[in-house]
């Protein structure tokens, strides 16, 4: 357990967190272990939590947890001799199953859930409690007729007897009906008892006993005679049944009382599931993440998010501004200044109760990147110091506070503090103020104060690894931005804030020739600083939305500059099939007029195998080792396009597709540009024969029919 105060649990509002995570429980057990979580130095909570969450996403959803408590059973079954009621059978025996089912979910999904696991391998899962408890009571918390033999003896004659009861009762409400002793109800029941509604004039007519009468006194209820002996019978067999229910609870609560930790184990483990649940669910509210927990000195919260603060402007539907905050071995300590209402207090806040839910297990809304150690203490100065109790002044409770800071102060602790040196003489409290920050510095510890005192900013620029910071402010409207700008010291924004309230100019005046021309000076400089980083922040940010744009454009360049490439590639190969084409073709043609010439075929053949040999000598023969590669290349082509088909084969049944609609074939004229439908080279039409068109490359001409020409052009009119 790590040392922090009531106090600063307190100033941080992490009761208000426990509360949301306690109303996200499910049981009253889960929902009072929220309210008592307190911070320590562990990641396994952590690592369960963030395990819940992930849950929420993946198909493996964790089985339900939910449980009666058993509290009461527990402190009976302590008691020797004593015996538990037949509902609480059923209660343990529900427990018992729910956690069984909890423990064989997460070892068989220890690799989602391997934190989670871990702390259910701590628990012992046993079948034995629920088959003992099941032999003797039924799901709805009966017990079973076959309990025991004298049990199921006893229950066959209660039927018995209670068919003789209503057989005799039957009897008599026809006898005494068709005499007219009845009243119109006929019936009705006394002390649980089945009576007749007889008259008052005629129930001495009527054999049995009288068990009541009506309020007006017009119809006594009688027991038939009859049924009085079964009803005897049956009272007598009711007796025996609830001393052998007793006998059998007895029995069975002793051999439950030797489970009696297990149990006590079962209530805390889904108890503290409960609890992690209950976590997760509010980390699921803030979108909360587990940054990374280093063993390096660094606390880097980027884009931090004030928990409270978030849900309420939600609920709202307002922004909740983020602030990005480190604190690192080089830059120890963040001296916050800036105007009133700024937002310096909610930045101090967000830090330490941001580092506090971290290290009580509850995942913290921070960007992924961010990363963070676990602290030994926390300390805080917060809020109104003024102690009733103890007749204490502000600034003495201050200085009872800052003793004990000095106490506790080390390289582990992370301290904060609000308004510092406030409540005293500003020079001689400012002078206090920062020899106490002197010290915390040279004692290594983290920290974040916010204060108005100029010694204190001076102070921060002075110390190497001490920064100042800022809230930054407009310079136009002197409205807060909620926005922490780390590097230097802010304006109070003292006389300006108070022009724009309406103070008049003159009084402002008079009050800036009260104090040292110095210290105005020194302000408005910070001041003219602060305007002056505003406007490069505006420009920063412009500049990188510039180069964003910029890194787009040259990304769309790119892809149709590859385009280009590709399409200037495939060109140039068309080129080259279309010249080797032409180059044999008007080889051919040489040699077909050489033929027309001499009528010689043998020199023709002859010519004829030389173009093919030359033509051939420039493929590449492939190995048989390359040609069988290249079998098995195809074989896995054609097993691809068959699951490509297939699956294509599948989205048709599943979608009904919609009728392509072929565009109809246009007519080809003399003059038009056309190709093969599966050739490259273009020609136009010279002439159109029947379904036959002669088609002119330039070098040749060729005869095509019609169907196998498409269109490239059509010709000009």
């Amino acid at each position: 357990m790590i040392s922090i105060t009531e106090k600063t649990l307190q100033d941080l509002q992490f009761p208000t967190v426990l509360e949301t995570i306690s109303d996200g429980c499910n049981t009253d057990i889960g929902k009072e272990k929220a309210l008592q979580i307190k911070p320590i130095r562990d990641k396994e909570e952590l690592m369960q939590t963030s395990e819940y969450v992930s849950s929420f996403q993946n198909n493996n959803a964790i089985p339900n947890h939910g449980f009666d408590a058993i509290t009461h059973e527990i402190k009976f079954l302590a008691i020797e001799d004593s015996f538990l009621e037949v509902g609480s059978f059923r209660k343990i025996a529900n427990l018992s199953a729910t956690t069984n089912v909890l423990l064989n979910f997460l070892k068989k999904f220890n690799d989602y859930y391997p934190n989670l696991n871990a702390r259910a391998s701590r628990v012992e899962l046993t079948k034995d409690i629920i088959t003992s408890i099941d032999a003797i009571v039924d799901k709805y918390g009966e017990i079973k007729d076959n309990a025991s033999p004298a049990l199921s003896g006893i229950r066959q004659n209660m039927n018995l007897v209670r068919g003789k009861v209503n057989q005799s009762f039957g009897s008599a409400l026809t006898q005494y009906n068709g005499l007219g002793y009845l009243d119109d109800i006929k019936e009705s029941f006394v002390q649980n008892r089945r009576v007749l509604a007889v008259l008052a004039m005629y129930r001495r007519k009527v054999k049995g006993s009288i068990l009541g009468s009506s309020k007006t006194g017009s119809i006594a209820y009688i027991e038939p005679e009859a049924t009085l002996k079964y009803s005897r019978e049956l009272a007598n067999l009711e007796y025996e049944e609830k001393e052998e229910i007793t006998r059998i609870l007895k029995n069975l609560s002793n051999v439950i009382r030797p489970y009696l930790p297990l149990l006590i184990e079962y209530q805390d483990f889904l108890s503290d599931i409960d609890v992690v649940a209950g976590k997760a669910k509010y980390a699921n509210r803030i979108n909360g993440i587990l940054p990374a927990i280093t063993e390096e000195r660094r606390l880097f919260f980027r884009e931090a998010y004030h928990p409270i603060l978030y849900l309420n402007n939600k609920q709202k539907k307002e922004i909740t501004h983020p602030q990005t905050i480190e604190l690192k071995q080089e830059n120890r300590i963040i001296v916050i200044s800036g105007p009133n209402a700024g937002g310096k207090t909610i930045s101090l806040k967000t830090v330490g109760l941001l580092q506090l839910m971290l290290q009580s297990g509850i995942l913290i809304p921070v960007h992924e990147r961010s990363e963070t150690f676990l602290f030994d203490r926390i300390l805080t100065d917060i809020g109104d110091n003024q102690s009733i109790e103890n007749h204490l002044s502000t600034y003495s409770y201050r200085l009872k506070n800052m003793n004990y800071f000095l106490k506790k102060c080390n390289k582990k602790t992370m301290f904060l503090i609000d308004e510092f040196g406030t409540g005293s003489d500003p020079e001689l409290g400012g002078a206090l103020a920062e020899i106490f920050l002197e010290e915390f510095y040279h004692r290594e510890a983290f920290g974040i104060i916010t204060t108005h005192y100029s010694n204190l900013k001076i102070l921060a620029n002075e110390l190497p690894y001490a920064t100042n910071a800022n809230m930054m402010f407009d310079e136009k409207s002197l409205e807060p931005m909620y926005k922490l700008a780390l590097g230097q010291a802010g304006s109070s924004f003292t006389f300006e804030v108070a022009q724009k309230n309406g103070i008049p100019f003159g009084l402002i005046n008079r009050a800036k020739k009260k104090i040292e021309v110095g210290k105005v000076r020194f302000d408005k400089t910070i001041a003219t600083l602060q305007k002056e980083r505003s406007k490069l922040e505006k420009t920063s940010l412009n500049l990188k939305e510039e180069e964003t744009r910029a890194r787009e454009e040259s990304k769309k360049m790119e892809n149709i500059n590859t385009k280009i490439q590709q399409k200037l590639e495939s060109y140039q190969e068309l080129y080259d099939s279309n010249q080797k084409i032409i180059y044999i073709g008007q080889k051919i043609d040489d040699i077909a007029e050489k033929y027309f010439n001499n009528k010689n075929k043998k020199e023709l053949i002859g010519e004829f195998l030389k173009i093919v040999e030359i033509e051939n000598s420039k493929r590449k023969k492939a190995t048989p080792k390359e040609v069988k590669a290249k079998v098995e290349k195809q074989k896995e082509i054609i097993a691809e396009v068959n699951v490509k088909v297939e699956e294509i084969r599948k989205e048709k049944k599943e979608k009904k597709l919609k009728p392509i609609i072929e565009k109809p074939r246009p007519i080809l004229k003399v003059g038009d540009r056309v190709r093969m439908l599966d050739g490259r080279s273009v020609g136009s039409i010279d002439a159109i024969e029947k379904n036959k068109a002669t088609v002119n490359y330039g070098i040749f001409t060729s005869k095509v029919s019609l169907e196998e020409l498409e269109l490239v052009e059509a010709v000009k009119k």
